[in-house]
Formats: structure tokens, sequence, C-alpha cells
């Protein structure tokens, strides 16, 4: 009888040991109170804890959470109404002071995040507020995370997902983005005109040069060509005096090339001409000894 007993007792304490024992996961860490009081806090490993003295206060998570919170109100300082929803990258760096610093931290990092955003728009005006998304989430998150350091959290990052303006200031902004872009659009139509005719009227300037070029060198080997043939004329001329004198003709023979010069100068277009008297006779001579030499019924010389 004492011997299941002891079994019992035995058994039993092994099964309390077992249900005792805890394995913390990776990026968790438990928080243990012991008789009601902070004793320690768990990292990864397997634990055992007193039996009936411990007890695990709160499991917390080491892993960066997003929370996403519903849309505020917030009034700008232009009087604007508008909603506003944020979403917020927080993680537990401190699992005691989460556990024992604010009851509720979700609920309050909501509600802190509501009153901090409420006091930065109501520092802004409207259009300053649509445009600095950048540097209200920069104040939001130096903000949520001082406040929230004594809980044992850190604020990573604050974005502001929606900014939804009331319906008749949409429709304002809609009227001015599309008259915006019908401006931008009449702009790059106007510059596209203006490098179009700067294009047309520069391809024109090169024409007008390049003909004015060709007429300009067309110009210089026509007057080339006329200049060497004078030149082969005037060395020609040169040559054939420079032949006559060298071969010293008679009187005759320069009389003979004068009239020859003067039926040139004639051509068949003059209507008179004045022959000196000096050619004349010599023209007579040279008439006279044709007819001798073309006459059939002539008897030839004697030998």
């Amino acid at each position: 009888m004492l011997g299941y007993i002891l079994m019992g007792l035995l058994a039993l304490i092994i099964i309390i040991f077992i249900a005792n024992l805890r394995i913390v996961q990776q990026s968790r860490a438990y928080v243990i109170e012991r008789l009601g009081a902070y004793n320690k806090t768990w990292g990864t490993g397997l634990k055992w804890k007193i039996p009936f003295a411990d007890r695990v206060a709160r499991v917390v998570s080491l892993k960066e959470q997003v929370v996403d919170f519903p849309p505020q109100p917030v009034i700008t300082r232009d009087n604007v109404s508008m909603q506003i929803d944020t979403v917020i990258y927080f993680e537990i760096t401190d699992p005691k002071l989460y556990t024992y610093g604010v009851e509720n931290p979700l609920t309050a990092i909501e509600n802190l995040t509501a009153t901090t955003l409420r006091n930065i728009i109501g520092e802004m005006e409207l259009d300053q507020t649509l445009t600095s998304r950048d540097t209200i989430n920069a104040k939001m998150r130096a903000i949520l995370d001082e406040a929230t350091d004594p809980w044992g959290i850190k604020v990573n990052r604050v974005e502001l997902r929606n900014i939804l303006p009331p319906r008749d200031i949409q429709e304002a902004m809609e009227k001015q983005m599309r008259a915006e872009r019908e401006r931008r659009q009449s702009i790059l139509r106007a510059e596209g005109e203006k490098k179009s005719a700067i294009l047309v009227a520069e391809g024109e300037k090169e024409a007008a040069i390049l003909r004015a070029d060709a007429e300009k060198q067309a110009a210089v080997l026509r007057a080339e060509g006329e200049a060497k043939a004078i030149l082969a004329v005037q060395s020609a001329t040169a040559e054939g005096i420079r032949m006559i004198n060298e071969s010293n003709p008679c009187g005759a023979v320069i009389q003979i090339k004068a009239l020859e010069a003067f039926a040139t100068a004639a051509n068949g277009r003059a209507t008179k001409i004045i022959i000196p008297s000096e050619i004349q006779g010599l023209a007579g001579l040279a008439a006279g000894i044709k007819e001798i030499f073309t006459d059939p019924e002539r008897p030839p010389a004697a030998k």
C-alpha cells in the first residue's frame, strides 16, 4: 500500500515538473511573477518555473508590429475638417516596462496618436497639410517615440495613409488639378510649335547658305575658266607674234596677213570696209595672179 502511495506521489511530482516546463520561442519573451511580484524575464530556451509560486504574467512578441488606426477627425488652421488615418510601426524593447508601464498599450498608442495628429495638423493649413506628409510623419514619430519610451515601446515609423478632405474641397482640388494639367499641356504644345518653327527656320537658313556657297563656287569656277581661256588666247597670240618675229617676214606677207584680218573682221556682216591703198594694190596683184593660174584659154608659159 505504501508503495502505491509513493509511486503516486512520484508520478504527481513528475507531472507537476513537466507541467511547469516552458519552451520560449525565438523573438518572444516571458514575463515571470513570483508570488504576485515581478521576478524575471525569460529569453529563448527551455525554462522551468516554481509550481504554485511562479506564473507567466505576459508573453511578449519582440517582432516589429504594425497597427492601422481608424481615421481621426482633425481641423486645420484655416478651419478645414478632414479625416486622417495613420499606420504605426513599433517594437517592444523592454517586456517588463511593456507589461507594467501602461494598462492597455495599443489603446494608449492610439489615443496618443490621435491627440498628436490633431496638434500638428492644427498648426498647418490645408495646402501645407497635403504637401507635407514627410514632415508630419517625422514629427509624429519623434513625439510618439519619446512618449512611449517609458512603456518599453520604440516607434520606428509613422505613416499617414489617407487624407480625406470634405467633398467640396475635393471637387475644388480636382478642378484646380484639371486646370493645371491643361495649362501644362498648352505650354508643352507652345514649346513644341516654337521648337518646330526654329528647326524650320534653321533648315531654311542652312539651305540658303548652301545655295549661296554653291553659287559662289560656281562663279569662282566660271571666272577661273574665263581667266584660263583668256590666258590661253593671249599665250597663243604672243606665241604667234614671237614666231612671226623669228621668221622675219617681208612686207608682202605682212600686207597679206592684214588683208586676211580685214576679211575676218568683216565676216559677212560689214556693209562698208575702207581698205588702205597699199593693201588695195596687193589685192589687185593677187587677183591677177589668180586669173593667170585659173584661165583655161591662156597658153602655158614657155619654159
